[in-house]
């Protein structure tokens, strides 16, 4: 679970700051300690490797989102999250010594006590961390009690919240609606009274926040009690009910100092789009690189498996819904007869696919001359698989928020196909599920989550029983 998902939180932010930076000091302790424990190595010659593990662990701890606040945690991170972002850490180093043609100067041993060691120490961290946070938000000058007027579904979702995680350091103490039935927290949260009893109480019993709800109330129940809060010190937030903007997600936002509500937006603006697209680039770069030889088998046995062009091209969906043409190793045979109407997808034993394209299917190499789509720019490494043009216009009209995964870039992998939703969707509720990865991705992007899917994708595609 996050722990707050305003990104504009400065306190917030400084607290993932803090977070991250303890993670990226017991890396940085955990190598000098081996180098120590091992005489013949010298610090100064990990330097560069200390500095990656310091920079890494920073970027992948101090993202808020992943951080577990309910009461029955006992860490900032649970234990096979720490173990697994160390492991992408460490991966990324790794790759990058390899590829500097660096990694005689290093010894393996303390390499791989490096590795062993690390997690423990991050463990620790993380235990410390979470122990002085609850500390910190929960001491007498910082725990904050508050009250909710007007309980909507998200309004006691907040509140559920608030009770099951006392690292936010907020204490519900009632809510005042005037609906006698409305659902209680646990049944232990108290009903106050109807809205018309909000000020009076409000005024005798002060409360440092007010919760004010945006659904089942009117402006003419909720405005008296704006007015006696701002003769108050009590901070007041409102609580729009998120079902209202169609998907059940809304963030804060301001433009030019004005705020608004988003329902969606593009992650990928500013500072976030340069670095995303340098990602593509060098990745796909050393990637094309790595492979070019096993890409020239692959498009020797196309050429030689049946007639035809060795890379199908076919026109897809990108970003800002634009045509774009994808590339791939052909997999079915191009001799047969022209398909019309609606496109058909691959199925278990599809006559169509021939055996080199089986295999090429079954473990994505196809697909490795989507990596030119992406050093040309029309495609991502990470994103929202690409539909058929076809796809696209049956599923938008039937899927709610169907387009709005065109507002990224389509990726070569995503969050959906390491979550099982990879190859055919012969149902509307498979392409459901597959829309909802996307937009969770959407919401969610970060450069360790690119990384975490990238890493997760070789391993989902050598067991995948989805790709035919």
């Amino acid at each position: 679970m996050g722990f707050y998902r305003d990104n504009n939180n400065h306190h917030i932010a400084l607290f993932g700051f803090i977070v991250g930076a303890v993670y990226a000091a017991a890396i940085v302790l955990s190598l000098m300690l081996c180098v120590t424990f091992y005489e013949p190595a010298q610090f100064a010659t990990f330097r560069y490797i200390g500095l990656l593990g310091m920079i890494g662990g920073f970027i992948v701890f101090s993202d808020t989102r992943r951080f577990e606040i309910n009461n029955d945690a006992w860490a900032i991170h649970g234990i096979g999250s720490i173990f697994k972002s160390w492991l992408t850490v460490y991966f990324f180093i790794v790759l990058l010594v390899y590829l500097s043609k660096t990694g005689e100067d290093y010894s393996r041993i303390v390499m791989a006590s490096w590795l062993v060691v690390t997690p423990f120490a991050l463990v620790l961290a993380s235990i410390l961390t979470r122990y002085w946070a609850l500390r910190l938000y929960n001491s007498k000058e910082q725990r904050r009690t508050a009250v909710f007027v007007g309980f909507s579904e998200d309004a006691q979702q907040l509140a559920g919240s608030f009770k099951s995680a006392r690292i936010l350091g907020i204490k519900p103490v009632g809510f005042f609606d005037n609906r006698q039935g409305v659902q209680r927290i646990g049944d232990t949260l108290p009903r106050l009274g109807a809205l018309s009893d909000a000020s009076e109480w409000l005024r005798k019993n002060p409360v440092d926040v007010v919760f004010i709800g945006l659904v089942h109330v009117r402006a003419a129940d909720i405005l008296p009690i704006i007015d006696s809060l701002h003769d108050s010190v009590a901070s007041f937030y409102f609580v729009p009910e998120s079902k209202l903007f169609g998907l059940g997600h809304i963030q804060y936002e301001e433009f030019a100092g004005v705020p608004v509500l988003c329902a969606y937006e593009t992650p990928f603006i500013g500072l976030a789009r340069i670095f995303k697209r340098l990602f593509d680039v060098v990745l796909a770069a050393m990637i094309l690189i790595l492979l070019s030889p096993l890409m020239l088998l692959i498009a020797i046995g196309v050429k030689l498996s049946s007639p035809g062009p060795v890379i199908f091209k076919q026109k897809r969906y990108g970003v800002g819904g634009q045509e774009i043409v994808v590339s791939k190793f052909r997999s079915m045979r191009s001799d047969l007869p022209p398909e019309t109407g609606e496109v058909k997808q691959a199925t278990v034993g599809d006559v169509r696919v021939t055996p080199l394209g089986r295999i090429l299917r079954k473990t994505s190499l196809d697909e490795l001359p989507q990596f030119l789509n992406v050093l040309e720019g029309s495609m991502s490494i990470v994103g929202p698989r690409p539909h058929a043009v076809q796809h696209n216009e049956l599923y938008r009209r039937q899927v709610k928020g169907y387009m709005l995964r065109h507002k990224v870039k389509p990726g070569i992998t995503g969050w959906a196909q390491i979550n099982g939703f990879r190859g055919e969707t012969d149902t509307l509720e498979k392409m459901q599920k597959r829309i909802e990865c996307d937009l969770y991705y959407m919401r969610h992007w970060s450069l360790s989550l690119d990384l975490k899917i990238i890493l997760k994708t070789v391993l989902v595609v050598f067991k995948d029983q989805n790709a035919y």
